[in-house]
């Protein structure tokens, strides 16, 4: 609980965080943590309350009153938690969330890095915030943007496009130990996950002190999807902001709603629909791979140290010799 300075009874603040990283199944894991009787998980999937860099100044969540509201519907008997995986990267949520909630869990989710990397870019750019489409070429920016170079129009921060940084698990991990006690800090392997899911998730109820024995039916999440079109993508998400968030919604897609029959908000045309405007991205560069492999072998050598786990096996960074 929050104390509230006028004397009104205390706020509700969130007593778990999943803290990342993205493209690592924390949509799976809020999706199914939501289904269980004694946890409550917030609307907005992604508050980003603790990255405020991340987050657009005329947006409700950058308030604390605007964030603290997400939790205030969390009944008495109920864990509310909360999942942004942008966290994980920060150098700063870490102990901010710890001054908030001194006694919340964690829960940090890991993934080989080539392939998290990859999977990354394809989010940024299916996200319209990287425009340029080709892995290689974008990694090649990084250190151009770093200097504040070559940065894509409207870029809110440059933070989510220095690629490399973000495979820094060692570093990122110490921090929330450095806030948190190890007891309160759960690590999960993203490959774990999609092996048994439900194997997983019943490690974070125990984690978290809740009944483990609660069926929770698996998610699977939409698999990353190369945008075809980012006109037509543009336009299809102005117009359902238009239609879910009008307040934040522009001349262009109020209009492109307003003209948009009924019958074409339907599940099933909406897949058409995707089908236009995405498409199976191509397959990874074996160059590539292996080069962000040798790249990031001290890393995670480092983290199967730190984990006592033999991550270079598991991830097979043990046959690139």
């Amino acid at each position: 609980m929050s104390p509230d300075p006028s004397g009104a009874a205390p706020r509700r603040v969130p007593d778990f965080f999943i803290v990342g990283h993205q493209k690592c199944g924390t949509t799976a894991l809020y999706e199914m943590l939501k289904r269980h009787p004694q946890i409550f998980m917030p609307e907005v999937k992604e508050p980003r309350y603790f990255v405020p860099e991340l987050l657009r100044p005329d947006r409700v969540l950058s308030t604390l009153d605007g964030y603290l509201a997400l939790f205030a519907d969390a009944p008495p008997g109920q864990l509310a938690g909360e999942a942004s995986p942008q966290y994980i990267r920060s150098p700063t949520a870490a102990q901010a969330i710890a001054q908030m909630q001194p006694q919340a869990r964690i829960v940090a989710v890991l993934r080989e890095p080539a392939s998290f990397l990859r999977s990354f870019h394809l989010q940024m750019v299916h996200s319209d915030i990287e425009p340029e489409r080709d892995l290689r070429k974008a990694l090649a920016l990084v250190e151009e943007r770093r200097q504040g170079r070559r940065l894509p129009r409207g870029c809110i921060s440059a933070e989510p496009l220095m690629y490399f940084d973000h495979v820094r698990y060692v570093e990122q991990l110490e921090r929330f130990h450095t806030a948190f006690s190890r007891e309160r800090v759960l690590v999960l392997v993203y490959e774990d996950l999609r092996r048994d899911n439900r194997a997983a998730v019943r490690q974070i109820l125990e984690f978290l002190d809740v009944d483990p024995g609660v069926a929770v039916e698996p998610v699977r999440t939409n698999p990353n999807r190369a945008v075809r079109s980012q006109a037509l993508r543009r336009l299809a998400d102005s117009a359902r902001t238009a239609r879910m968030h009008p307040e934040h919604a522009t001349a262009l897609g109020k209009l492109v709603n307003a003209l948009t029959p009924s019958a074409l908000h339907s599940e099933g045309f909406r897949a058409r629909w995707r089908d236009v405007v995405y498409k199976t991205p191509p397959p990874p560069d074996p160059g590539l791979v292996r080069e962000l492999r040798i790249r990031f072998r001290p890393e995670v050598e480092a983290l199967s140290a730190y984990l006592g786990r033999d991550l270079v096996a598991d991830w097979g960074y043990d046959r690139l010799d």
